[in-house]
């Protein structure tokens, strides 16, 4: 089952920026938004026949039902196509999974990405990056400069919040409806399928993981742990939640405790318009029509995956 979260390891980091900038004043908008969505390696055997790389479907759904497009990024091109591609699309999603991160060409191609992000937003070009689960480990392994994750197992389980102060206030909850807060305080309605984290100890005491991100909620894992489970950048429009907001739309196997209900979709809903209208900030574009129409996702066919995996659907490449 690809939902559980391998160990963040060791990555060729990029150092911490110590000049944060400010977040861009309302301006320009661009309401044909493109997010870019890192694929990732095939691990699991049941999959290889069907292509080496995949994104779940799941993702694809959760980022055009905000109103965006989506463009697959692959994992054996070029950085000067990478730094193109990056000028092309107006933010990146960092899938949860299984690749290992201290190898895998998910982790080297994302470090790519992020570099550029850290620079054009320093220069005040808006990127946001999103990242979920195994995608937020990495942001945190990223910014930190080395690996802080320890054990934190929450292996299907739907959970409430722990929202901190700083949710309230926050960048990414600031459009969420005071009903849809309580509920997500109190109601299980964020899926968990995560062996490890960071833990809030850890967090609080490393400079650049605090100095870069506010932590937004914590949750409790099943060894007892206090782990950070949503966290955004202070200045850098950058976000993490260690659940999968994702599969509240668009999964449903029924052995996978995924949250259904009418709060549940609300939460997917705002947290995806959210990450799109931050998308919208961007003006980066294709520089010809025909090169964004054979890049965007619609390209490709999904396959039927929900008798082999936790996924209905699967984008192989």
């Amino acid at each position: 089952m690809l939902l559980t979260v391998m160990l963040c390891l060791p990555v060729i980091f990029v150092p911490w920026s110590d000049s944060l900038p400010t977040r861009r004043q309302p301006g320009p908008v661009n309401n044909r938004p493109i997010i870019g969505i890192l694929t990732q390696e095939v691990e699991d055997d049941v999959m290889k026949p069907f292509g080496k790389t995949y994104i779940p479907a799941s993702y694809v759904k959760y980022i055009e039902s905000a109103g965006s497009r989506v463009v697959p990024i692959r994992l054996t091109q070029s950085t000067a196509e990478y730094e193109k591609i990056f000028k092309s699309i107006n933010g990146l999603l960092l899938i949860g999974g299984s690749s290992d991160l201290e190898t895998s060409d998910f982790a080297k191609v994302a470090g790519i990405f992020y570099r550029l992000a850290l620079k054009a937003n320093d220069a005040g070009d808006s990127f946001p990056i999103w990242g979920t689960c195994l995608g937020m480990q990495l942001l945190t392994c990223l910014v930190a400069g080395e690996n802080l994750l320890t054990k934190t197992t929450a292996e299907n389980m739907a959970l409430p919040l722990n929202l901190t102060k700083e949710a309230h206030s926050s960048q990414m909850f600031q459009g969420f409806p005071s009903d849809v807060m309580k509920a997500l305080s109190q109601e299980a309605l964020t899926g968990n399928f995560h062996q490890y984290g960071v833990t809030m100890k850890t967090f609080k005491e490393n400079e650049k993981l605090q100095s870069f991100f506010s932590i937004l909620s914590t949750n409790t894992a099943e060894n007892g742990a206090i782990f950070v489970s949503t966290m955004e950048g202070r200045t850098y429009p950058f976000y993490g939640v260690q659940w999968h907001p994702e599969v509240n739309r668009f999964q449903w196997d029924p052995k996978l405790n995924f949250p259904h209900s009418s709060d549940a979709v609300r939460v997917a809903s705002l947290l995806a318009e959210f990450f799109v209208n931050e998308g919208r900030r961007s003006l980066h574009h294709f520089d010809q029509p025909e090169e964004e129409a054979v890049s965007l996702i619609y390209n490709y066919t999904p396959t039927y995956a929900g008798n082999f995996t936790g996924y209905e659907q699967i984008y192989f490449f």
